[in-house]
């Protein structure tokens, strides 16, 4: 599942990445990879900032902005049936 384009707010340090997995493991949307013994970010855009990624991380290579972004706006509009606004104010807000 996809949600808006080009808007996640996460962010990946790969020079920090110790290539440890969990990303992967706990991402429900497999958002993530382990290449070269390094997490790799492969869509973006299925990110729905949950935030399980950098609360698992072990050394902070992960940063989210979880529950407040246009990822979270747009599950709220599927569940009420509203108009998704996440107030991000960006140019390609939802």
């Amino acid at each position: 599942m996809r949600y808006l384009e080009e808007v996640s707010t996460l962010k990946l340090d790969r020079q920090v990445c110790i290539g440890c997995g969990l990303c992967a493991m706990v991402c429900p949307h497999g958002v993530f990879s382990v290449e070269e013994k390094k997490a790799r970010i492969l869509d973006l855009d299925r990110c729905m900032e949950c935030g399980a990624c950098a609360r698992n991380c072990p050394v902070a290579a992960l940063a989210v902005k979880a529950g407040v972004g246009c990822a979270s706006a747009i599950i709220y509009g599927w569940l009420t049936g509203k108009e998704p606004s996440c107030d991000c104010g960006g140019e390609s807000c939802c």
